[in-house]
């Protein structure tokens, strides 16, 4: 029997972003180099697991406006011509660099990337890596967790409670709607939560959350068992707590792996090292040079100067730290079984983005590091929350604090003089948003063509879409700040006149069916429903019951 638990926790989410009207809009890339640089190879890794018959245990989360934009037909289309100009450009660099042995080896490796991201997405997918997850999660090796709807940090939406609710209940059926179940878990956005939370959670269906480490550790009373046992809130929820060892050991900018000297240098790519007028074709229409995904170097040192990448090198390295973050859980589990009187859980958060995207060899280092759980060693065994859960059904109650993974552990990040002038608006319009739901309340229960019911739950998106942390985030971190500025403040303008044409009997179906178009988010769920204070919640079907 395994000494110790781990619970590889990985968060997926970007920003929701859709815009027909510019096809090419810079922000749409996130969602491209996500798709060819984190999602395929994770799903790679995820086949080649089931291949080996490995049974692998990964927790994942799938935030609702992700899913949107990966079951989008306009953005499926979008990717595919953004992968072709990619292989194109991987062809022309293959002839470029045809007398350098080296980097012709490097142009071939992304020209095979690129090849292989495109048959994943196009022909064995069918352009829907939502299904291509969901399909892992249905053989049981992969738990998708929801998360906040919009990604809204709820502990400063909480001052209105229906925002809270309408976060998490738009989230629980939208999740319903695509994986056809229940979800037993949620991450709540930046790991942020605030009393009062959890009651929301357990009337919404959901088992279990995450916060950060010392939202455990200074729960009350303080629990026996720290971050290394679920907590019961209560409201009869599991909070699982951060473990911090094993996340410095990725997260760490001085310490951790993907620091290392010998992995690929993230900052310096070809779209912003070759000539204008030869990468010209492969950047923005106006000449903004971006970056490309292929870079031939790796990081060297804490210098500009930079040596080439060695994939083999890099290859070693994800083989010695899988192993040594591997040791490293063995040490833990063989210190903690001394006074636990259970099998200690680690819980190990990551972004997702983070494996491929920000660290190239993150989705390899996974493929070593489940491997070696596997055929190496029987301390430790991979594990999901909900299967903890079942084997251990009884667990201490405590109050989590209030907290965040953010800078300084609470809510500075989001709320500081960068971005504190976004807060008095959601409020307004949270209130307001509440106000329409108990005022037209009745037509919540008409046909969906009804145009008072659609300008409802449109009101409702643009408000779930104007609470996304990822504006506050970009404005705090000072990149891309025009843009998040400029969609909040759309979002607002929109949701106000739709408050006021409600008020006035004056709806302009036109306009309306126009941002429908823009924002499609949610469109099959009844947003705007959850903001009725006195309609008790919907009753979410239990577990034994969706399968």
């Amino acid at each position: 029997m395994a000494r110790g638990y781990l619970c590889l926790m990985l968060h997926a989410h970007l920003p929701f972003v859709h815009h027909p009207e510019d096809k090419d809009v810079l922000e749409q890339n996130w969602l491209f180099e996500a798709i060819t640089e984190t999602y395929v190879p994770l799903l790679q890794a995820f086949e080649h697991f089931v291949r080996d018959d490995i049974p692998f245990r990964i927790t994942m989360s799938m935030t609702p406006p992700l899913v949107n934009m990966l079951k989008n037909e306009m953005l499926q289309e979008r990717y595919v011509e953004h992968i072709d100009k990619l292989i194109r450009l991987a062809e022309l660099e293959l002839d470029r660099t045809g007398n350098e042995p080296h980097f012709h080896g490097l142009a071939l490796m992304y020209y095979r990337k690129f090849l292989e991201a495109r048959e994943m997405f196009v022909d064995r997918y069918d352009c829907d890596l939502v299904e291509a997850f969901k399909n892992f999660q249905d053989m049981g090796c992969l738990e998708i967790v929801t998360c906040t709807a919009t990604h809204g940090f709820l502990p400063l939406l909480n001052v209105n409670p229906q925002c809270t609710k309408a976060q998490v209940y738009v989230a629980v059926e939208h999740y319903q709607q695509n994986f056809g179940r229940s979800p037993r878990g949620i991450w709540l956005a930046e790991c942020g939560y605030t009393n009062g939370v959890d009651e929301v959670l357990q009337q919404a269906g959901i088992k279990y959350f995450f916060v950060d480490s010392h939202g455990i550790q200074h729960s009350d009373p303080q629990p026996r068992y720290g971050v290394y046992a679920p907590i019961v809130t209560p409201n009869g929820v599991a909070a699982f707590g951060r473990d911090v060892e094993s996340s410095k050991q990725v997260w760490s900018s001085k310490e951790g792996y993907p620091g290392d000297f010998d992995y690929r240098e993230y900052y310096k790519d070809i779209g912003w090292e070759r000539e204008f007028d030869y990468i010209k074709p492969f950047i923005h229409p106006e000449g903004i040079r971006i970056n490309t995904g292929m870079k031939y170097w790796r990081i060297t040192g804490k210098s500009d100067y930079k040596e080439a990448y060695r994939p083999d090198w890099a290859e070693k390295k994800a083989a010695m730290h899988a192993q040594d973050f591997l040791d490293n859980r063995r040490r833990q589990a063989e210190y903690l079984n001394t006074y636990m009187d259970r099998t200690p859980i680690v819980i190990a958060p990551y972004d997702a983005e983070l494996f491929g995207h920000w660290w190239y060899e993150g989705p390899m280092w996974i493929d070593f590091l489940v491997r070696k759980i596997t055929y190496d060693q029987s301390d430790i065994a991979m594990i999901t929350p909900s299967e903890y859960l079942l084997n251990y059904p009884t667990n201490q109650m405590a109050q989590p604090s209030s907290s965040s993974w953010g800078h300084k552990g609470f809510n500075s990040f989001w709320l500081d003089q960068s971005n504190d002038w976004i807060y008095p608006h959601l409020d307004k319009a949270g209130k307001r948003m509440a106000e329409l739901a108990e005022k037209f309340g009745e037509a919540l229960v008409l046909g969906r063509t009804n145009i008072t019911k659609r300008a409802l739950n449109q009101a409702a998106r643009e408000l779930l879409l104007a609470q996304s942390s990822d504006w506050p985030f970009i404005m705090k971190t000072d990149t891309m700040v025009p843009y998040a500025c400029k969609r909040l403040k759309q979002h607002i303008a929109r949701f106000t006149k739709l408050y006021e044409d409600l008020n006035n009997g004056r709806i302009n179906t036109a306009w309306l069916e126009e941002i429908e178009k823009r924002d499609p988010i949610f469109m099959d769920v009844d947003c705007a429903q959850f903001f009725v204070s006195r309609r008790s919640p919907q009753k979410t079907p239990s577990l034994e019951t969706v399968q």
